[in-house]
C-alpha cells in the first residue's frame, strides 16, 4: 500500500512538473536568448502543427534551471529531452537509426528492428518503429527498473529480459539482440526460399547464409554508411513512406552503441538545436556517456564553435580514467574482462566500460565524476525547488553542471541534457526502500551534499 502511494505521488509530482514546463514555456515573457528563440517560433508559427509523430520530435526547450542558475551564479540550462513523444532524447536516435537503415536497405518496411537496451533506447524505437511500418524486438537487463519494460510491451514491442553479464559473454543483452536479428534475416530468407521468391540484396540473403556472413554483410553496409558524406546533413529528419506490399521481412541489429547514425543524430541535429537556441551565447556544455552518441554528436558540433565539453561519469564506469588518464581501468581490473555485473551505481543507461564507436568521436576538455548519492540528492532538489521530476541520468547531469559552474565561475552559461523524466524510475531511483536498502536515503535541504 506505501509502495502504491509512494508511486502515485510520483505521478502526481510528474504531471505538475510537466503542466509547469508547458505554464512557464507559453505564458512566460522571455528575456533570455533562448527564451525569444522559443517565443518567436511560436509567433512565426514555425513547425507549430507537425505531421505525424516523427516531425513531433525534437525542437525541445531550453528550461533555465532557476535553482542551480542562482546558487551558483551562472546560467544553468536543461534541454528538456523528455518532452520528446518517447519521454527521451533517444528518439533523436531512433529516427536516425531507423531512416538510415531503411535508406541503405538494411531494414525493409514490415521488417523487425532488434536492440539490446536499459530502457530508454527501446522505448523510443518501439514509439518510432510502427511510424515507418516496422516492428521492435527489445532485449532488456532484468536489473533495470520493470515500469521500462512493461512501456515497451505497452508499445507492441516484444521484450526479452536477460541476466544481465559482461559485454563479453555471449549472453550479453546486447549480443543477443544482435543474434535475433541474424535469427530474423535467416528465417525470412527460409520462408522467401519456401515461396520461390526472385528476391536480392541483403534483405533476400540466401537461407543457408551462416550468422557469420549476414553479420559481414550488415557490417560492410554500415561502414559504406558510416563513411558516406551524404549522411551528413543539418536536415531535420522526417518520416519517410516504404512500400508494405514487401515480402520480405527480416531483421535489423540498431547496434546503437556501435551504430554512428546515433552520433550522426545529435551532430546534425541537437548539437545545431543547442547553438541556436542560445544564440551562440554558450560557454560549456557536460553530460553524461551510456552508448557515447549524445555527448559525441553535441561535443563535436559545439568544439566547432570553441565551447568547452566535459563528460560527467557515474560510478562503475570507465569513461572518467579514458578522458583523464587515457586508460579504462585501475590496476586491480583490467579493460574489458569484467566477467560479473556487481552493483556500481542506482543511475540507469549512463557509464560503460568500454570505448564505443560513438563515444570516440567525442571531443572533451575534461570529466567529473559523480555519486549516487549526488544524483539521488540532486533528483529531489530539483523536485522541490525547480518542478523538475528528472530521472537518474538527468539528476547526473545536472550534478555535471553544478561541477562545471563551480569551476568556471559566476557569468557563464552552461548547457546540460535532461534525457527522461522520473516516471521510468519509480521502482528503484524513486523508491524510498530501494534507496534505504542501498543506504541512499536522500536527507539534504540544499545542494551542500554537492559541497568540495
Amino acid at each position: 500500500m506505501a509502495a502504491a502511494t509512494a508511486a502515485g505521488a510520483a505521478a502526481a509530482a510528474a504531471a505538475v512538473s510537466l503542466i509547469a514546463c508547458y505554464l512557464l514555456f507559453h505564458n512566460s515573457t522571455p528575456k533570455v536568448p533562448w527564451g525569444r528563440t522559443a517565443r518567436s517560433s511560436r509567433v512565426s508559427g514555425r513547425r507549430t502543427r507537425r505531421k505525424g509523430l516523427v516531425e513531433a520530435i525534437g525542437s525541445t526547450p531550453l528550461i533555465r534551471i532557476n535553482s542551480l542558475s542562482d546558487a551558483t551564479g551562472c546560467e544553468i540550462l536543461g534541454k528538456a529531452e523528455f518532452l520528446n513523444p518517447g519521454g527521451s532524447v533517444k528518439d533523436r536516435v531512433a529516427v536516425k537509426i531507423i531512416e538510415e537503415a531503411l535508406e541503405s536497405g538494411d531494414l525493409i518496411c514490415g521488417g523487425t528492428v532488434t536492440e539490446g537496451s536499459a530502457g530508454s533506447t527501446a522505448i523510443s524505437l518501439a514509439t518510432v518503429a510502427p511510424a515507418y511500418g516496422c516492428r521492435c524486438h527489445v532485449v532488456i537487463p532484468d536489473d533495470a527498473a520493470i515500469e521500462k519494460s512493461q512501456i515497451i510491451e505497452a508499445l507492441g514491442a516484444t521484450v526479452e529480459r536477460v541476466r544481465p553479464v559482461s559485454i563479453t559473454h555471449r549472453d550479453h543483452f546486447v549480443n543477443i539482440a544482435r543474434r535475433r536479428a541474424l535469427e530474423a534475416n535467416k528465417l525470412a530468407a527460409a520462408q522467401r526460399e519456401a515461396n520461390g521468391a526472385q528476391t536480392n540484396g541483403l534483405a533476400h540473403a540466401d537461407s543457408k547464409m551462416t550468422d557469420d556472413e549476414l553479420a559481414t554483410m550488415q557490417l560492410e553496409s554500415k561502414k559504406t554508411q558510416d563513411n558516406d558524406p551524404s549522411h551528413v546533413s543539418m536536415d531535420m529528419p522526417h518520416s519517410r513512406k516504404c512500400d508494405p506490399s514487401s515480402d520480405s521481412k527480416g531483421g535489423f541489429f540498431a547496434d546503437q552503441f556501435e551504430n554512428l547514425a546515433n552520433y550522426r543524430a545529435h551532430y546534425e541535429w541537437t548539437g545545431p538545436e543547442i547553438w541556436e537556441q542560445t544564440k551562440g551565447s554558450l560557454h560549456a556544455f557536460v553530460a553524461a556517456a551510456g552508448t557515447g552518441g549524445t555527448i559525441a554528436g553535441v561535443s563535436r558540433y559545439l568544439k566547432n564553435r570553441s565551447i568547452k565539453c566535459f563528460l560527467m561519469d557515474p560510478p562503475g564506469s570507465g569513461l572518467f580514467n579514458k578522458v583523464t588518464r587515457g586508460v579504462m581501468y585501475t590496476k586491480e581490473e583490467a579493460e574489458g574482462k569484467r566477467l560479473k555485473n556487481p552493483f556500481d551505481t542506482i543511475t540507469e543507461g549512463i557509464g560503460i566500460n568500454r570505448v564505443t564507436n560513438n563515444f570516440m568521436m567525442a571531443e572533451l576538455d575534461g570529466a567529473y565524476r559523480g555519486t549516487d548519492r549526488e544524483a539521488v540528492e540532486m533528483s529531489r532538489f530539483l523536485l522541490r525547488n525547480d518542478g523538475l521530476f528528472v530521472g537518474s541520468s538527468s539528476a547526473m547531469n545536472c550534478v555535471g553542471a553544478v561541477r562545471v559552474a563551480q569551476d568556471l565561475g559566476p557569468g557563464h552559461t552552461i548547457v546540460t541534457i535532461l534525457c527522461d523524466s522520473g516516471m521510468r524510475h519509480l521502482s528503484k531511483f524513486f523508491n524510498d526502500q530501494y534507496l534505504a536498502d542501498h543506504g541512499l536515503t536522500p536527507t539534504a535541504t540544499g545542494l551542500e551534499f554537492l559541497d568540495k
